[in-house]
């Protein structure tokens, strides 16, 4: 293991997070906030921190190799999540540790599942911070670190361990400068995403959380009904938003290079486009009855399974009141979620289309056992390697599912509640069904339940690998 270089990237990551905190500091300062003091001490501890494991000036040595990757990954959000509660903890707007650790992990995870009953209770600057998280961990706060810090030529294991997706590249030579054009990217998205807001008429503070939390996929609402409250045409742009932000980011690059022909390789994208278009009929046409129009019921029906395939985890309705068919399909989506290369959660669609195309290639063996065939995804074969490490990557799912559905279920609730609790926290996607549904949290969950899940929300962002690596006593022995 690297531990110089572990420790520098965890201490620069640190840093970066502390200086992010001068804009709730500036929230507070406008509202006039008392808890401006929680963040300002949050700051310090972040930016002490920071220093102390990185000591300026002393850069690590040596090449950054994968369990390196997944070593700074894992600790760096495991630090960021205990350390970012601090202002929910001290300023006693979440007195609960637990509650506040849950929170947190929930809002730099792009979970959004909460476990506070009155939203609105807490201050604008908390709210503010909240849903910064979102951001913050929507792209990855170690991809952010790479754009202002330079700490070895081999930074593409710490963005393959952080960023979601069964495989990563770059999208430019340099990974600084692919980071770099990532993060452009998503500013740029996020700042249409608020000034769209803002034309349909959604108040400035509003606009500013619902859009870091669209575009980082979160779906953390700063009043108790979610986005039920907005206008139509507010909810219509959140729609789009969401999905915009689900698709991988690479065709983004693509179109600002002009290289139209090679987005329609992007066989991923297609296959998002299409089960979400499915999955919205669907839900629509099992919905139709209960609003007054077909249009209204299209209008909740696309922005629910785009809240839920992308894992934002918004809400304009009651979903858990919907037919049992609807709200069927919002489970199987939950299951799939959005593009790998986005800052959604779940599956990941280009996964799905792996196994889909594995499984037609198994069965047309058994017709013709001598045909060679290989599986192909955006004009490219599939290697071995990618195809062993996406079904690796399932049946850790499952164990890990199983397992945390198991200790989730000593709580006595619904099975409904308990599977759906440890769905959405592993998928990152927020509100579940029955007692966890949209318009409830998590609050009725015991503390060891909600350390289970928490732990599920930070193994889901991290894609398992990472968490399950680093959890192995092999991994931090010396070669």
């Amino acid at each position: 293991m690297n531990f110089r270089a572990i420790r520098y990237s965890v201490g620069r990551s640190l840093q970066v997070v502390g200086v992010s905190l001068i804009l709730p500091i500036i929230c507070a300062a406008v509202y006039r906030e008392d808890v401006i003091w929680t963040f300002v001490i949050t700051a310090i501890v972040f930016l002490v921190t920071g220093s102390l494991l990185s000591k300026v000036g002393d850069k690590p040595k040596g090449v950054i190799r994968s369990r390196d990757g997944f070593a700074i990954t894992v600790i760096t959000w495991i630090i960021i999540t205990l350390l970012g509660c601090l202002p929910f903890y001290i300023s006693g707007e979440i007195p609960s540790f637990t509650d506040a650790v849950f929170e947190t992990a929930s809002g730099f995870t792009t979970t959004g599942a909460t476990i506070l009953d009155d939203v609105e209770a807490l201050s604008r600057s908390m709210l503010l911070w909240r849903s910064f998280t979102h951001w913050l961990g929507g792209m990855g706060v170690l991809v952010l670190m790479m754009i202002f810090v330079k700490s070895s030529a081999d930074e593409m294991n710490i963005m393959k361990a952080e960023s979601p997706g069964p495989s990563v590249d770059k999208i430019v030579p340099s990974t600084r400068k692919t980071a770099l054009m990532l993060y452009a990217i998503y500013t740029v998205l996020t700042i249409v995403t608020l000034i769209a807001l803002l034309i349909a008429g959604m108040p400035l503070f509003d606009s500013i959380c619902m859009a870091v939390g669209t575009a980082g996929t979160g779906g953390f609402g700063i009043v108790s009904d979610s986005a039920a409250s907005y206008s139509p045409a507010c909810q219509i742009i959140l729609t789009v938003a969401m999905i915009i932000f689900g698709a991988n980011f690479k065709i983004y690059y693509l179109m600002v290079m002009k290289k139209f022909r090679d987005i329609l390789k992007c066989e991923e994208v297609l296959w998002y486009i299409v089960i979400y278009s499915i999955a919205t009929a669907l839900v629509c046409v099992s919905i139709a009855s209960d609003f007054a129009t077909l249009g209204e019921a299209l209008r909740h029906a696309s922005f629910q399974v785009a809240s839920v395939m992308t894992t934002a985890g918004y809400s304009t309705v009651d979903f858990n009141l919907w037919p049992t068919f609807a709200k069927a399909v919002l489970l199987l989506v939950m299951f799939t979620g959005a593009c790998a290369g986005s800052t959604a959660g779940g599956i990941k669609i280009s996964r799905i289309a792996i196994y889909i195309k594995e499984m037609l290639r198994e069965t047309a063996s058994y017709i013709h056992p001598g045909a060679v065939r290989s599986i192909r995804l955006d004009g490219s074969v599939v290697s071995k390697e990618t195809l062993r490490s996406t079904n690796v990557y399932l049946i850790a799912y499952g164990f890990i599912f199983i397992l945390s559905l198991l200790v989730v279920c000593t709580d006595g609730y619904d099975f409904e509640t308990c599977f759906t609790a440890v769905l959405t926290t592993l998928n990152n996607v927020g509100p579940g069904l029955s007692k966890v549904g949209p318009l409830s949290s998590f609050s009725c969950m015991s503390n060891l339940s909600k350390w289970v899940l928490t732990f599920d929300m930070i193994t889901g962002r991290l894609e398992i690998f990472p968490v399950i690596i680093c959890l192995m006593p092999a991994t931090w022995r010396r070669p």
